[in-house]
């Protein structure tokens, strides 16, 4: 029996230090964690392939909504899987280490349990305390640990929302530019349309900032890649894969458009593509899924449009394409979210044209 309260003891003192180590990575450590064995990877993964295999039946809006509460739920799930390990691992501790507590020279392990969540939660009940030195210690130490963790969420969740809301403001901003869903065909038909193509310069501007702060925000947050947009044909990725495509075609040759500014777009966002595909994807080919596209009705659909094109458009893009799309669609497996189509024609009316209520003509 001593052997198994040294055991138990030992295997508190772990729990208390991996949970701890987890909280730090996920919370307060505001860089990429590489290390690939962690507990919190594997919770969002194993709970994200449970939660999108179930949704598997339902299709469309319905789906889309479906998915949508997997983000925030997990995320309280999570904050209640580390508070429940380190009322275990500390009401291990103190049963393994027999501390006298009120009413007992050493109590159940159910005793120390309930100790422990009290203790945590910094409830002071006070029918159950300690008695030795050693234990008001260890008691001490925990109330002051559950207090920094209560902190730690508490602040945690403003900022991830604070980011979340800066990304998701670019994101429906594009509706206007490329359409719902986007596409860079799109982008580039309706600025020539209104007469105003150098406009797209700013565009991509705004967007390098973007995707510079989608990379910094997603690799120091990853659960916010699971969090998606206000709209069904909208997303993150959908626009961050659009706004490669647009870089893409104007580093072609596309008169008007600045090919340095569209470099400097195409490097960040192809970063953050990769960067976020090497994290949260499982695999990704340089080789393999390319997004099919009528190259004859992207040049036809642009020239009629009025934008002036490089005589070798197509053959010049094709080795852009191939620097992202696999990661992209690595990407969009992962967490299902569509790509958009890279050349498309004229489709329905943008997200700010439609409502759920019919206004008299």
């Amino acid at each position: 029996m001593a052997a198994l309260h040294v055991i138990a003891a030992i295997l508190g003192v772990l729990l208390i230090a991996v949970v701890f180590w987890e909280t730090f990575e996920t919370l307060v450590l505001p860089r990429r964690v590489d290390r690939r064995l962690r507990l919190t990877r594997i919770y969002f993964r194993g709970f994200w392939r449970v939660w999108s295999g179930v949704g598997r039946g339902s299709s469309g809006p319905r789906r889309e909504k479906y998915l949508s509460v997997f983000a925030p739920l997990s995320l309280l799930f999570l904050f209640g899987l580390w508070a429940l390990g380190v009322i275990i691992g500390f009401g291990l501790l103190q049963w393994g280490l027999q501390l006298a507590i009120t009413g007992h020279l050493a109590g159940g392990f159910g005793t120390y349990l309930y100790l422990s969540a009290t203790t945590f939660w910094t409830l002071g009940l006070g029918d159950v305390t300690p008695l030795t030195s050693p234990g008001r210690a260890i008691t001490a130490v925990e109330a002051g640990m559950g207090f920094a963790f209560l902190a730690l969420a508490i602040s945690y969740l403003p900022v991830m929302y604070q980011a979340f809301s800066r990304r998701e403001v670019r994101i429906s901003m594009l509706d206007q530019w490329a359409g719902s869903p986007p596409s860079a065909m799109e982008i580039f038909r309706r600025a020539t349309q209104f007469g105003d193509l150098a406009s797209v310069n700013g565009l991509l501007a705004d967007w390098e900032l973007w995707a510079a702060e989608l990379l910094e925000s997603h690799l120091s947050y990853p659960i916010l890649a699971w969090f998606r947009s206000q709209h069904d044909n909208q997303s993150w990725l959908a626009a961050l894969t659009t706004i490669l495509d647009a870089s893409a075609l104007a580093l072609t040759g596309v008169d008007g458009i600045s090919p340095w500014q569209a470099r400097r777009t195409f490097a960040m966002a192809r970063h953050a593509v990769v960067d976020l595909a090497q994290v949260l994807a499982d695999r990704y080919e340089p080789t393999e899924h390319m997004r099919p596209d009528d190259r004859s009705s992207l040049r036809d659909g642009l020239e009629a449009a009025g934008v002036g094109l490089h005589p070798r458009m197509e053959e010049r893009l094709a080795p852009y394409r191939r620097m992202y799309e696999p990661y992209a669609h690595a990407l969009s497996h992962r967490l299902q979210m569509p790509l958009p189509p890279f050349a498309a024609g004229i489709g329905g009316p943008d997200d700010w044209e439609t409502s759920g209520w019919t206004i008299p003509g």
